[in-house]
């Protein structure tokens, strides 16, 4: 028992001090993030190709359409911030009207979150926008996906110019479109 409680309170220790560290860390380090400028955007990396199915189940890979810039994001019907991001996201996709290409991949775990859920929401929600299912998470795994919503903005060459973790506003999706055109 006294092995135990040593433990729970080490445990403790450590993670008041990992916080403590955190907290005093943090905004020394944010300070240094900057808006990328023209040189440091032009630093690409690659893009990596999934295959993952539409809505009516026909296998579909991003390399289908590199040719044009692509706003790819990676949401969930059940995501709070995955939802409040999506109607700038068809409001912007129609304003381009197929200059820029969007793709909305539901990242589909079989539980939490069905191919059928995400239908229905886009459904309810009256998107046009293209949406891709990750039924066998060939998506989540390739770019790592850690958490929703996350966006990558990929130029006609492939390459992936910019990313970001988290919903973003207009603005933002806006100025990462600017960045891939």
């Amino acid at each position: 028992m006294k092995k135990q409680a040593w433990l729970w309170i080490s445990l403790a220790v450590g993670l008041v001090v990992l916080i403590g560290a955190a907290a005093i860390l943090y905004p020394m380090l944010s300070k240094e993030v900057q808006t990328p400028d023209a040189e440091q955007s032009a630093q690409t990396i690659p893009y990596v190709d999934f295959t993952a199915v539409d809505a009516e189940g026909n296998e579909v890979s991003l390399s289908d359409y590199i040719g044009k810039p692509i706003v790819l994001n990676f949401w969930a019907s059940w995501c709070p911030p995955c939802k409040s991001e999506m109607p700038d996201f068809d409001a912007v996709a129609k304003e381009l009207d197929g200059e820029v290409v969007f793709l909305m991949v539901d990242m589909v775990d079989g539980m939490q979150e069905t191919k059928e859920k995400g239908e229905r929401f886009i459904k309810e929600q009256g998107f046009s926008f293209p949406v891709l299912y990750d039924v066998n998470q060939d998506a989540a795994m390739k770019y790592g996906v850690s958490s929703l919503p996350t966006t990558y903005f990929i130029n006609k060459d492939g390459n992936i110019v910019t990313g970001a973790m988290g919903a973003i506003s207009k603005t933002n999706l806006l100025r990462g479109i600017e960045m891939i055109q």
